[in-house]
C-alpha cells in the first residue's frame, strides 16, 4: 500500500502544493482530492457531512480575490474547464452582477483551502483505503514546510525590507520624474528661426514629437529619412502619420525603417499642398519649411488655432 502512494506523489509534489492564504498555509481541495485520488466534490461532500469536524480555522472557501491572485500565479489554471469556471467568476465581479449563471450560484465554484488540521481530520471523514497514508504524508510536508519558514525567517525579512527600500526608491523615482516634465519647457507656441539655426530648429521640432500623446499627422511635401530619424524621437504608442507625394526612394527609406521601429503610415498627397502642417494630438502648426530643410533658410513655426479636422478635410 505504501508502495502504492509513493508511485502517486513525493513529497516534493505536496509542498510545491502548499501555498500560503490569509498567513497560514494550507492545500487546495482539489489539490487533495488528486492526492486521495478521489473527485474534488468528494472531498467537500464528505465536509458538509461533518460540519463539526471543519471550523474556520480547519478550513476556509477562498474569496474571489484571492482566486483572482491564484490564476494571476497561474495556480489554478490546469484545465480548460476549471479556466471556464473561474473565468466566469472573476466576469460576474467584474460586472458588478450578482453570483449567478448558467451554472447556477457561482460561489459554489470557489476552491476552498485546507490548512494542516483540516487535512488531519479529511481522513477521518474519507473512506478510502489511502487516507490514512495519504493525511500522514500531507501532515509530513507540513512540518517540512514549517521548518523551512522558521530556519529562514531572517533571509524572508530581510527580502521584505529590501522590496519595501525597492518600492519607496521606485516611488522617489517616479515623483522626481513627474515633477521633471512638470518643469520642463514646453514648445512655444511660435518659434523664429534664422539662417544656419539648424540645430535650434532640429531641437524644437524633436520636442513637438515628443510632446505627442496620442498621435503625430505631418503634412509635407518634401521629406526624407532625416523626417524618419525625427519620428524615432515619440514615445510608446503614438501614431505617426506621413502625407506627402510619391517619392520611391523615401518609400524604400520608410519599408526599412518600418521593419525596425514602430510603423510610420504613408499617405499619398491627391494634389500638391504650398505649406506644410504637422499636427500633435490636437494642436495644428504651420510649418514655414519641410521639416527637412528647417533651419537651412529664414522660416517660423506657428501654433494654429484651427482644428486639426478642418486642415485633414482638404487632404480628401
Amino acid at each position: 500500500m505504501n508502495t502504492m502512494v509513493s508511485s502517486l506523489f513525493s513529497q516534493e509534489d505536496i509542498l510545491q502544493r502548499i501555498y500560503t492564504i490569509r498567513g497560514v498555509q494550507v492545500v487546495l481541495d482539489r489539490d487533495l482530492a488528486c492526492f486521495y485520488g478521489v473527485e474534488t466534490k468528494r472531498i467537500n461532500e464528505a465536509v458538509k457531512r461533518n460540519p463539526n469536524r471543519f471550523p474556520e480555522d480547519f478550513m476556509f472557501q477562498l474569496t474571489l480575490k484571492e482566486v483572482e491572485s491564484l490564476m494571476s500565479q497561474h495556480v489554478l489554471l490546469t484545465t480548460s474547464t476549471e479556466s471556464d469556471v473561474y473565468e466566469e467568476v472573476l466576469l460576474s465581479r467584474s460586472q458588478n452582477a450578482t453570483l449567478k449563471g448558467q451554472r447556477g450560484h457561482n460561489t459554489k465554484y470557489l476552491p476552498y483551502a485546507f490548512t494542516e488540521e483540516g487535512v488531519g481530520q479529511i481522513s477521518s471523514v474519507l473512506k478510502s483505503s489511502i487516507a490514512d497514508l495519504v493525511s500522514v504524508r500531507i501532515q509530513r510536508a507540513f512540518v517540512v514546510m514549517r521548518r523551512f519558514i522558521s530556519s529562514n525567517a531572517g533571509l524572508f525579512q530581510r527580502i521584505d525590507t529590501l522590496e519595501s527600500k525597492q518600492i519607496a526608491t521606485d516611488d522617489k523615482l517616479e515623483q522626481i520624474m513627474q515633477r521633471m516634465d512638470e518643469l520642463s519647457p514646453s514648445p512655444k507656441a511660435s518659434q523664429l528661426f534664422a539662417t544656419g539655426c539648424i540645430w535650434d530648429a532640429w531641437s524644437y521640432m524633436s520636442d513637438l514629437v515628443r510632446s505627442a500623446r496620442e498621435r503625430i499627422i505631418l503634412i509635407d511635401n518634401f521629406v526624407d529619412d532625416r523626417v524618419l530619424s525625427l519620428l524615432t524621437k515619440r514615445s510608446d504608442g503614438v501614431v505617426a502619420t506621413i502625407h506627402t507625394r510619391y517619392s520611391q526612394p523615401f518609400l524604400n527609406d520608410l519599408k526599412k525603417h518600418n521593419e525596425q521601429y514602430s510603423q510610420v503610415k504613408f499617405v499619398q498627397l491627391p494634389h500638391k499642398a504650398h505649406d506644410r502642417f504637422l499636427i500633435i494630438d490636437s494642436q495644428t502648426y504651420l510649418l514655414g519649411a519641410s521639416v527637412k530643410d528647417m533651419g537651412t533658410g529664414l522660416c517660423a513655426i506657428t501654433k494654429m488655432e484651427i482644428e486639426p479636422l478642418v486642415i485633414l478635410s482638404f487632404l480628401k
